[in-house]
């Protein structure tokens, strides 16, 4: 019997309560397309909780620079079928970039209605927590919509502490103190 095939740093399978295989693992230039492609499958409320704000397609640059990012500063994993990079489809990106000149990492997540509640964002969030830590960052933060409850209540369970953001209201600041 031959021992299970090793997968690289960052790499993990993960399997939905559905018995669907998704591979967890370092964002790369091909799934520039087929995240740009994915985009049109988001809903309104999807986007606008991802990036605070309406948007109504995803350019070929703001897709090139999400799958270009910077190894010193910046880290981004995707959740994606096992299929080749650039033909594989993309259901949830998390990314997590440090703030310049300070100890903290500001991270945003999304995962598609279509994987949602299913545990996938909580083990995102877990290696972008593990990336920060072997940065050896203070803080992790991400500023969520406060009606955005699933992802409220995921940072939540994950030790991040509630903060208002006093100049931008609907907004809620949470941050994981890396240090405890």
């Amino acid at each position: 019997m031959t021992a299970p095939k090793r997968l690289p740093p960052w790499h993990e399978q993960f399997r939905l309560p559905n018995g669907r295989e998704l591979l967890i693992r370092p964002i790369r230039p091909e799934d520039a397309d087929p995240i740009q492609g994915a985009f049109a499958l988001l809903g309104p409320e999807e986007v606008r909780q991802r990036f605070l704000y309406a948007l109504k397609e995803m350019t070929p640059e703001m897709a090139h620079r999400l799958c270009h990012p910077d190894p010193r500063t910046e880290f981004a994993l995707v959740a994606a079928e096992n299929l080749p990079p650039g033909e594989a489809l993309v259901g949830a990106v998390a990314r997590t970039s440090i703030t310049p000149r300070t100890r903290d990492a500001e991270f945003a997540i999304l995962v598609s209605h279509f994987i949602a509640g299913q545990g996938l964002g909580r083990q995102l969030m877990r290696k972008l927590v593990k990336w920060a830590k072997t940065k050896k960052l203070d803080r992790l933060y991400g500023d969520v919509l406060d009606h955005n409850h699933p992802m409220l209540q995921l940072a939540q369970s994950l030790g991040f502490k509630r903060m208002r953001e006093d100049d931008t209201p609907g907004l809620v600041r949470v941050v994981l103190d890396l240090n405890e």
